[in-house]
């Protein structure tokens, strides 16, 4: 009995052995860096890498945007300030009406003669 037990045994380790070996197979496979997880995990790592990059030059780009809109903001409410003060001030004005010179004037005479 006891002999048959070592031999059970025996095949079981060996079956163990085997089942790690091509475990072992799959996982250097799997992590292989040109086919594998390993190569998709590099690739995104890449890809959040220049995400990243991209983020950071979109973010000053938008910071110097909003610094020139501010300041163009801040003139234009400076021009329609100016521009509101002056068209109060031209209500004041009386409009001038132009005197209308008779149809058959002196100087429309002399033209005439020329």
């Amino acid at each position: 009995m006891d002999f048959l037990a070592d031999i059970i045994l025996g095949a079981g380790a060996l079956g163990a052995g085997f089942y790690c070996f091509i475990l072992a197979r799959r996982v250097r496979s799997l992590n292989d860096l040109e086919n594998g997880v390993g190569g998709a995990v590099a690739a995104l790592s890449k890809q959040v890498e220049d995400l990243n990059t991209t983020l950071v030059a979109a973010k000053g780009a938008a910071d110097n945007s909003n610094t020139s809109l501010t300041e163009l903001t801040g003139r234009a409410e400076n021009v329609t300030r100016k521009l509101e003060l002056m068209m109060a001030s031209m209500h004041d004005i009386e409009a001038r009406r132009p005197t209308p010179e008779p149809v058959f004037s002196h100087r429309s005479l002399r033209e005439g003669q020329s």
